[in-house]
């Protein structure tokens, strides 16, 4: 949508924060997996909406925000086979106690 829209008075920014300390994993049920035990520590909130804003503003198509490791993790996905990155993510999701996944698909 950033491209599609460079000439005209909208701008389009995705904010890639990766996990930020809010309380996203307490509402997504997930206070007992890695992410929302530990990796929600790695960006601050305040952090992640100035470097989201000022890339708004510097008109850039996306940012990974606040931390290195968020960066970091950011650009090496870039060349992460989408499975790899999926079961990285699985792990990092999955509830401490060993009760699978912290999140689940209701129909």
């Amino acid at each position: 949508m950033h491209h599609e829209l460079k000439d005209t008075n909208i701008a389009i920014t995705a904010l890639q924060p990766g996990p930020t300390d809010t309380s996203f994993f307490h509402r997504a049920g997930m206070d007992d997996t890695k992410l929302g035990q530990e990796g929600k520590y790695t960006n601050d909130p305040a952090e992640v909406a100035d470097q989201g804003f000022q890339a708004l503003l510097d008109n850039k198509d996306h940012v990974f925000a606040s931390s290195m490791k968020t960066k970091i993790q950011g650009e090496l996905g870039k060349l992460m086979p989408e499975s790899v990155k999926a079961e990285m993510h699985r792990k990092d999701a999955e509830r401490s106690r060993g009760a699978g996944p912290a999140t689940e698909v209701v129909r």
